[in-house]
């Protein structure tokens, strides 16, 4: 399964089947506006059978990019059908403070050439709740917001990740070259304590890196750079 980052909670995720993640567009000179840097290109049309989005935040959910009939599931809560199986999608919240401050969030459980996939999104909560984790169940790679501010970061994503003891860790949402807004991974990287693999590509294969729950791999991709 091949693993490719654009940035923010943005993935295309190509094995058997196409899911795409959280895609967003021109978000630029919105961001400008607000007074933050916002550099990563905006994606290009996105051919999928799975279109996945965490929340309706702008650079989340340009669902207009993904084209192919894809399924869309978004900013729900439940278990759907799919083209790569069933998707649980487990209800949280993109603050900690109950969602009143930035409201909803889904994070999606599916799998994928036989691997088990757990996307965030922009959770906010100090800690996953009982019920989420089990709602989540047995994980083998997690992405992980890590960057603080909107979402969580730093100990708290590196406890999160040992609730859920995947084998492989994707850390997003957090400050690269293209953004001025957020942490860098590097509080997580200390406090989660694992392998850290990088990789100087916007692309990854999952299986090339995949740890033990014992001794997970934290793997950091490079996003795709504006030309």
């Amino acid at each position: 399964m091949r693993i490719r980052w654009y940035g923010q909670s943005a993935f295309r995720l190509e094995g058997e089947k196409t899911v795409v993640i959280d895609p967003f567009g021109n978000f630029r000179e919105r961001a400008l506006a607000r007074g933050m840097r916002f550099d990563y290109p905006p994606l290009e049309e996105q051919h999928a059978d799975l279109l996945l989005i965490t929340h309706e935040h702008p650079d989340h959910n340009a669902a207009e990019l993904v084209t192919g009939e894809p399924v869309s599931i978004r900013s729900t809560a439940g278990v759907f059908e799919s083209p790569v199986g069933d998707v649980v999608a487990v209800a949280s919240e993109h603050d900690d403070a109950a969602g009143t401050l930035r409201g909803p969030n889904t994070i999606f459980r599916f799998s994928l050439d036989g691997l088990r996939l757990c996307h965030l999104g922009d959770l906010g909560q100090s800690a996953l709740r009982h019920e989420q984790r089990r709602a989540i169940g047995e994980v083998d790679v997690l992405f992980v917001p890590v960057g603080g501010g909107q979402t969580i970061g730093g100990a708290i994503a590196a406890d999160v990740v040992r609730s859920l003891v995947p084998r492989l860790v994707v850390p997003m949402h957090y400050r690269t070259p293209a953004i001025d807004f957020l942490e860098s991974p590097d509080d997580f990287l200390a406090a989660l304590g694992a392998r850290t693999e990088t990789v100087d590509a916007n692309t990854a294969v999952a299986e090339e890196l995949l740890g033990t729950p014992e001794a997970p791999v934290a793997l950091l991709i490079a996003p795709l750079a504006r030309n």
